[in-house]
C-alpha cells in the first residue's frame, strides 16, 4: 500500500463539495434556525437557547462514540467512507424535519418536536457526517502536502457552498416558504454528501479489495481511548473548534437581528453574508502557496489577528454600513484560515499520537474538531438567544428598546473580538508541527516494520 499516494484533483474537488453539502445544515443552524424558531414557530428565545446547549451534552457523547465506531469499522469500502455515504440521505431527512415545526400546535408540543428533530439532525446525523468526513482526510493520503491540499479543497467547498446557500436561503424562503425551501436545501446537501462518499476512496481500498486479516487488528478501546486523551493536541484542537464556532455561530445568529434592529434593513443580511464568506474563499486559494512558506500555526495566528481587527472595525462603525461591511470582510479573511488550516492539523495530531503512544486513531482524533465545532455552534446560537431574552427582545414589537439595540450591536461586534483573543492564545499553544520531522521518520519505520511482519 502506497501511503504517500496523492489524491487526484477531481476527487479533491468532490471531497470539498461534500464538505460544502454538510455546511448547508451549518448555515441553517447558525444563521436562520434561531430566527425560524422565534419568529415563525413562535417559540421563546430562552427556551430555544437552552435547547441548543442541552443538545451539546448529548453531542459530546455521540461524537466520541462515533469516533470509536469509525476507528473500529472494517469494510472493503474503508473505515469512514460507509458512514459518509449513509449520512447523505439522513441529512436530507433531517433538514426537512427540522424546518417543519407544527406551528398550529401548543407551545409544549412545538418545543418537544423542536428538541426531537434538532437532536436527530445535530446529535445523530451531523455527528455521523462530521466525524466520518474529517476522518477521511488522513485516510485518503498520508502525504503532508496532499493533506494540506485536501483540507484546502474541503474549506473551499465549505465556504463556496456556504456562501451560495447562505445568500439563497432568505430569498428562497420568501418566495417558497420554509416547506419547499427545506426540501430543496436538504436535497442539495444530501446529494453532495452522497456523491463525495461514493466517489472518494481510502488508502488500501482503491480496488475495493477485502482487507487482509492482519490489517484488521485494532487496539482495544481501553488502549485507544487513554492514548487519545493523553494527546494534548487533541484537546487544543477541540478548544480551537469550540471558540472558532462559538465566535462564528454567535455572529451569524446575531446577524439577522443586527440588520433588522440596529441597521433597520433586514435585506442587508445578504450583503453581510456574502462579505462574511467570499473574501475567505480568496485567502483559502492562497493556502497551498502560503503553507510552503508558513507553518499552519502561523497561518492560523494570522487568521486570529484579522478576526480581532475585523470585529473591532465593525464595532466602531455604528450604523455606517460601508464600514461595517469592511469589518466583516476583514473578519472573513481571518475566518478562512481557521476553517481550513485547523482541519489540516488533524493528520499531524493523528501522527503525533501514533509516534507518542503507538496507536493511530483517525476517528477519535477527528472527533475533537467535531465536538469542538458543535459545542461552539450550540453555545454560540444559545448565547445569542439568551442575550436576546435577557434584554427583553420581543419579535412582536415594531421597535425595540435602546438596551436591546445596544446588546445586539455589542454581541455582533466586540464579543467576536474577545473570542478572537482566546483563539489566538490557543493557536499559539498548538505547536505540533515542530515535531513533524521526528514523527514522520519514526512512523514511517513503524509502518514498514508492520508491513514486513505481514
Amino acid at each position: 500500500m502506497n501511503t504517500n499516494k496523492k489524491v487526484p484533483l477531481w476527487r479533491k474537488i468532490i471531497y470539498g463539495l461534500g464538505t460544502g453539502g454538510g455546511n448547508i445544515f451549518s448555515q441553517i443552524g447558525a444563521a436562520f434556525l434561531l430566527s425560524y424558531y422565534t419568529d415563525t414557530a413562535m417559540l421563546g428565545a430562552a427556551a430555544i437557547g437552552t435547547m441548543f446547549v442541552v443538545c451539546r451534552v448529548f453531542d459530546g457523547f455521540s461524537d466520541l462514540l462515533m469516533g470509536v465506531v469509525v476507528d473500529r469499522t472494517r469494510t472493503k469500502w474503508g473505515k469512514a467512507r460507509p458512514w459518509v455515504i449513509l449520512s447523505g440521505p439522513l441529512t436530507f431527512l433531517g433538514i426537512v424535519l427540522l424546518m417543519h415545526v407544527p406551528v398550529a400546535a401548543g407551545a409544549s408540543a412545538k418545543l418537544i418536536y423542536a428538541y426531537a428533530t434538532y437532536i436527530f439532525m445535530s446529535v445523530v446525523v451531523y455527528t455521523i457526517f462530521g466525524i466520518a468526513n474529517t476522518a477521511m482526510l488522513p485516510l485518503m493520503t498520508r502525504d503532508p502536502d496532499d493533506n494540506t491540499m485536501l483540507a484546502t479543497f474541503s474549506a473551499l467547498g465549505n465556504n463556496i457552498i456556504g456562501l451560495i446557500a447562505g445568500s439563497a436561503i432568505t430569498p428562497l424562503v420568501l418566495a417558497l416558504g420554509w416547506h419547499w425551501a427545506s426540501i430543496i436545501l436538504g436535497l442539495v446537501a444530501g446529494v453532495l454528501i452522497l456523491i463525495s462518499g461514493l466517489v472518494n476512496r481510502e488508502l488500501g481500498t482503491e480496488e475495493e479489495e477485502e482487507l487482509k486479516p492482519e490489517a484488521a487488528d485494532q487496539p482495544s478501546i481501553k488502549e485507544q481511548f487513554p492514548s487519545v486523551m493523553k494527546n494534548r493536541y487533541f484537546w487544543l484542537l477541540l478548544l480551537i473548534g469550540v471558540f472558532s464556532l462559538l465566535m462564528n455561530a454567535n455572529a451569524i445568529a446575531a446577524q439577522s437581528y443586527y440588520c433588522n434592529v440596529v441597521l433597520g434593513n433586514a435585506m442587508f443580511v445578504s450583503v453581510l453574508m456574502a462579505a462574511g464568506q467570499a473574501p475567505g474563499i480568496v485567502i483559502l486559494l492562497l493556502m497551498p502557496a502560503i503553507s510552503k512558506r508558513w507553518s499552519k500555526q502561523a497561518y492560523l495566528s494570522m487568521g486570529a489577528v484579522l478576526l480581532i481587527i475585523g470585529f473591532v472595525i465593525a464595532g466602531l462603525a455604528g450604523t455606517n454600513t460601508t464600514l461595517v461591511t469592511i469589518g466583516v470582510i476583514i473578519r472573513s479573511l481571518g475566518a478562512g484560515p481557521l476553517l481550513s488550516a485547523v482541519f489540516a492539523l488533524v493528520p499531524d495530531v493523528v501522527e503525533y499520537g501514533y509516534w507518542k503512544f503507538g496507536i493511530r486513531s483517525e476517528g477519535l482524533i477527528s472527533s475533537a474538531q467535531s465536538i469542538g465545532s458543535k459545542i461552539g455552534m450550540g453555545f454560540g446560537s444559545g448565547m445569542c438567544a439568551w442575550i436576546l431574552a435577557a434584554v427583553g427582545y420581543d419579535a412582536t414589537l415594531e421597535a425595540q428598546s435602546a438596551g436591546v439595540v445596544s446588546a445586539i450591536q455589542f454581541n455582533y461586534t466586540y464579543m467576536g473580538a474577545i473570542f478572537g483573543v482566546v483563539i489566538l492564545i490557543l493557536v499559539l499553544l498548538t505547536n505540533v508541527e515542530k515535531y513533524a520531522p521526528q514523527y514522520r521518520e519514526a512512523n514511517a519505520k513503524k509502518d514498514q516494520e508492520a508491513a514486513a511482519r505481514r
